[in-house]
């Protein structure tokens, strides 16, 4: 598989909602990151699903490569 597409070298901050289902681009070629807008298609990437638990600020990977995919785990400061 291609490395994915580095959208920004830091995370996005988001309050997420408890209950509710998000989409994190897993790609970096979203227009709505951190979230997918479907830009993946035809390529091997497709989003990862993330359930909001509890209502508080996620910070969802925006350089696409954390080891803990949909949150940043500061990997975009190595790269």
């Amino acid at each position: 598989m291609p490395p994915p597409t580095i959208a920004q070298k830091a995370p996005f901050p988001v309050e997420v909602e408890a209950g509710k289902s998000y989409f994190w681009c897993a790609c970096g070629q979203s227009a709505k990151q951190p979230f997918c807008d479907g830009s993946h298609k035809g390529s091997e990437f497709t989003p990862v699903k993330f359930e909001a638990t509890e209502s508080k600020k996620i910070f969802f990977c925006g350089c696409k490569h954390s080891a803990a995919p949909v949150t940043c785990d500061g990997t975009h400061n190595k790269l």
